[in-house]
C-alpha cells in the first residue's frame, strides 16, 4: 500500500475511533437492553423479545407523547426561522464595521449553561415573576396570569436555546452568496423585493434546511424545558425515556423507546434527504 493511500485513514483514526467508542458502542448497547426482559424483582434479564415495543404500542399513553414532541418540534422549527430569518439577513446586508460585535452577542447564550437560561424563565413568566409584576404594578390586571407550566412556556424556552443555531446557518449560506448577483439583479430592473424573491431567498435555502433539520432533531431529544417549563401535561419522549431510565431504572423499555425515537427520526431524516437534498446543504457551507 503506497504511503499517500493510507495517510488520510491515520489521520481519521482518532475521530474514527471517538466516534466508534462514543456513539456507535452505546448505541449497539441500547438496541441489545431494548429486547431485554424486565423482571418482577426489578432485575434486568438478558433475552430476545419485542416486549417492550408492544407494551410502547399497546397504550396511547405512550405513542401520544411521542407525537406531541414531533408536534412541538415543527412548532419550533417554524417559529425559529420566522424569528431567526430577519436578524440573519439583517447581519448579511449589514455594512457596519461592529458586525463580529453582533454575531457575538448571537453566541453569548452558548457561553451561559443552558440549566439556567431554562431556570430563568420561571423568575419571567412565573406568578411573582417579572412580567406579572409590572403588569399588576401598573394596573393592567389584578390577578398574576398563568403563563407556566404550559406549551406556550416550553417553546419559549425551546426558542431561546435554538434560535442561535438557526440563525447562523441561515447566515452563513447567506454570507455565501455573491453580492455582484444582487447588484446584477437590480441592474435589470428588480425592485429590492423582488432581487431578495428571485435571488436570495432561494440561494438561502441550504442554509435554511439546514437550521430546520438541526432545529428539530434538537428538539425532539431534549428534555429540559419540557421538564422545568412544561409541567406533567407537556411531556415529551426524551422526558419518558428519562424517567423510565433514572426514575424506574427501566432500562429495557426505556431502551425501547429511544430506539423508537431514532427510528422515526432515520425515517424524518431520510424522507428530508430524499426531496431536500441534505447533500446540497454542505456543498452550499463549502
Amino acid at each position: 500500500m503506497q504511503k499517500s493511500s493510507w495517510r488520510p485513514w491515520a489521520l481519521l483514526a482518532p475521530s474514527l475511533t471517538a466516534v466508534f467508542l462514543l456513539l456507535l458502542v452505546p448505541l449497539c448497547f441500547i438496541v441489545v437492553y431494548s429486547f431485554w426482559l424486565r423482571a418482577p424483582t426489578g432485575a434486568d434479564i438478558a433475552a430476545f423479545q419485542l416486549g417492550n415495543y408492544k407494551k410502547f404500542a399497546a397504550d396511547f399513553f405512550y405513542p401520544s407523547i411521542l407525537l406531541r414532541t414531533i408536534r412541538v418540534a415543527f412548532e419550533t422549527v417554524v417559529l425559529c426561522l420566522l424569528m431567526g430569518y430577519i436578524p440573519a439577513y439583517f447581519f448579511y446586508r449589514s455594512k457596519t464595521r461592529h458586525k463580529s460585535v453582533l454575531l457575538l452577542l448571537i453566541m453569548i447564550p452558548f457561553w451561559i449553561s443552558f440549566i439556567i437560561r431554562t431556570l430563568s424563565w420561571i423568575n419571567i413568566l412565573g406568578d411573582t415573576g417579572l412580567i406579572n409584576h409590572v403588569l399588576v404594578r401598573v394596573g393592567i390586571i389584578s390577578e398574576p396570569l398563568n403563563m407556566l407550566y404550559n406549551e406556550g412556556a416550553v417553546l419559549m424556552g425551546l426558542i431561546q436555546y435554538l434560535l442561535p443555531f438557526m440563525i447562523l446557518n441561515v447566515y452563513v449560506s447567506l454570507e455565501g452568496i455573491d453580492k455582484s448577483l444582487l447588484e446584477a439583479a437590480r441592474s435589470l430592473g428588480c425592485t429590492e423585493w423582488q432581487a431578495f424573491r428571485e435571488v436570495t431567498l432561494p440561494l438561502s435555502l441550504p442554509g435554511v434546511s439546514a437550521g430546520c433539520l438541526l432545529v428539530f432533531v434538537l428538539t425532539s431529544g431534549t428534555y429540559l424545558p419540557p421538564m422545568i417549563l412544561g409541567g406533567p401535561r407537556n411531556e415529551m419522549i426524551a422526558n419518558l425515556i428519562f424517567k423510565r431510565v433514572i426514575g424506574t431504572l427501566d432500562w429495557p423499555f426505556g431502551s425501547a423507546i429511544s430506539v423508537v425515537l431514532l427510528t422515526l427520526l432515520i425515517i424524518i431524516i431520510y424522507t428530508y434527504n430524499r426531496y431536500l437534498g441534505i447533500n446540497q446543504i454542505f456543498k452550499s457551507l463549502q
